[in-house]
């Protein structure tokens, strides 16, 4: 299974060092971690910060062949605040290379031959990078959205064409609430999660809910999985690994309970680590998945 993740490569500057980061790395990383082929589009700076974070991908299996690099913009950096490790807050700095992914014929080759596009609302901040991700979206053949409210980086009209344009969409109960309410509906999972894939057309909605667990709809059914209680590090990242769980059992056309259970595992073990690509393996969140008290 091949696919590849669009947008953001950058580093979080945290209180302790800076470490890497951006939703589509950590997700390919992951990926590379449960053993699937992943590639990264994106776009870094001309200076150090690029090429350590060029290095680090390298270091991790991941190839940077479709990771282009500017001479104009700087490598992104965010500011993360984890004083609060349950919910990190974050300094997004604009404009960075990553708001300027050009797009190039060899773009548009990979995404047609990757079963899975995974993209996000925080790339399509910019006019730049969100033109090329328009037009690599029309060439995806499942399409995964990672959604990624990050104020003040999105518009309601940016994420409601993105929304139409997936298969999967992945968000936490925040982001859906503020969803719902643009449309004058309910946020209750019992009905929410049916009412927007009826209304994207989407095969299947997740929703997490931190130490919560997750919800899934598909297949006209809703499933429902808890947390699993680990000591928490920090949740940078954990909801990337959970993505990254979820595809790999969606494509895998595994039961939806299992790739659930499975999904929420795995983000509880990178949150259980610090920083948001841990080297974790599917016998890991096995192991947790195992040892976790039944429900």
């Amino acid at each position: 299974m091949a696919i590849t993740c669009f947008g953001e490569m950058l580093w979080d500057i945290l209180p302790t060092g800076k470490q890497p980061g951006g939703a589509p790395l950590n997700v390919a990383v992951h990926l590379h971690n449960f053993g699937l082929e992943a590639q990264l589009i994106s776009r870094l700076g001309h200076d150090e910060l690029g090429a350590e974070l060029r290095e680090f991908v390298e270091g991790k299996g991941l190839s940077t062949r479709y990771v282009q690099q500017g001479e104009t913009h700087l490598t992104g950096v965010v500011k993360a605040n984890v004083s609060n490790n349950q919910e990190v807050t974050y300094k997004i700095v604009q404009p960075v290379a990553w708001d300027y992914i050009q797009y190039a014929p060899d773009l548009s080759a990979l995404v047609e031959a990757s079963e899975v596009f995974v993209y996000g609302s925080l790339a399509a901040r910019s006019s730049g990078t969100r033109e090329t991700l328009y037009r690599l979206l029309q060439q995806a053949r499942l399409k995964v959205f990672d959604v990624n409210l990050r104020a003040p980086h999105y518009s309601r009209d940016v994420v409601t064409y993105l929304l139409r344009q997936a298969d999967l969409v992945k968000l936490n109960h925040h982001e859906l609430a503020e969803i719902m309410g643009w449309f004058g509906a309910s946020a209750a999972e019992e009905t929410a999660l049916e009412w927007l894939a009826a209304r994207f057309q989407l095969e299947a909605v997740c929703v997490t809910k931190g130490a919560d667990g997750a919800v899934l709809w598909t297949g006209g059914q809703l499933y429902r999985s808890p947390g699993i209680a680990v000591q928490v590090q920090d949740t940078i990242g954990s909801g990337d690994a959970f993505l990254a769980a979820l595809i790999r059992g969606w494509r895998g056309r595994q039961a939806p309970a299992e790739y659930l259970a499975f999904a929420c595992a795995a983000g509880s073990l990178v949150a259980s680590c610090r920083g948001a690509t841990p080297a974790i393996s599917e016998s890991q969140v096995r192991s947790l998945l195992n040892a976790a008290p039944a429900v």
